[in-house]
């Protein structure tokens, strides 16, 4: 079951954050970073409601709202009923993401309109409607876009997914120079390889995660320390942080996911 935010300082509500894919992953580690500062944390889910509400029972004032980012017009309903039962609500992070292979010879159609709606258009359509409906606020409000360090660094794989990565990055300078009500910021968080992904096992990270200029993993900690940080409003507006471990100052010819690969079996490094 959602829970309730805090009740006991009805006079001075905690702040909101509402953070998308934040069920699990390197949005449940943002999720829990912002509680820790005292946020009231809504956790977005589209199917991992029961993880949702696992993770909300562990915080101290968090609730769930489920929705799926392929269909914007229920997306956009669900957060236009939330804002006015939350008076507090402060920054919107867009976390969640589809990340489904093609690649640069290969364009698959609907991996590519998958990936445009939810890593692109939703999180853009989310935030213009969450800076549109907390108009009236006195406080500072910030959106969150987290993309990857391929807007940089880019590879030949992931096509779509790098695609739409890049669409949602332009999205941030835009955002910031948009003509909002209020005290408004735009951000983009872009990082690294973090966690295990695609058909990755775990054990292969020690190696994929570490192709960086520091040689060492980024955790997802990481991420969440720089969304709280975002969420403060100290850098103009506009910015992105690339939290990577410099991967995305280097030029890697596929994703790390094959360069690991390639390595371990005696292949190009």
């Amino acid at each position: 079951m959602p829970l309730s935010p805090d009740s006991s300082a009805p006079s001075s509500p905690r702040p909101a954050v509402l953070v998308t894919g934040g069920a699990t992953r390197i949005g449940a580690a943002i999720v829990r970073r912002f509680a820790a500062a005292g946020w009231h944390t809504v956790i977005h889910y589209k199917s991992s409601a029961t993880d949702a509400d696992a993770l909300a029972a562990t915080l101290p004032s968090a609730e769930t709202i489920g929705f799926d980012l392929a269909d914007e017009r229920a997306a956009l309903d669900a957060i236009a009923a939330l804002a006015p039962r939350l008076p507090g609500w402060r920054c919107l992070v867009n976390s969640a993401s589809v990340f489904d292979y093609d690649s640069v010879t290969g364009l698959d159609p609907a991996t590519n309109r998958a990936a445009m709606q939810i890593n692109a258009l939703a999180p853009a359509a989310l935030a213009q409607s969450f800076l549109a409906l907390t108009a009236t606020s006195d406080a500072l409000r910030t959106v969150i876009n987290v993309t990857d360090m391929k807007i940089e660094n880019t590879n030949p794989d992931f096509f779509s997914y790098t695609m739409s990565k890049h669409a949602l990055a332009a999205t941030i300078g835009m955002l910031a120079k948009g003509d909002f009500a209020g005290d408004t910021r735009a951000y983009g968080i872009a990082p690294g390889a973090i966690l295990a992904s695609h058909d990755q096992r775990e054990e292969e990270t020690e190696i994929s995660h570490r192709m960086n200029l520091l040689s060492r993993k980024t955790g997802p900690d990481e991420i969440a320390e720089a969304a709280l940080f975002l969420a403060g409003g100290a850098l103009a507006s506009g910015q992105s942080l690339f939290i990577d471990s410099g991967q995305h100052l280097m030029d890697q010819p596929r994703d790390v996911i094959w360069l690991a690969r390639e390595g371990a079996e005696g292949g190009p490094e």
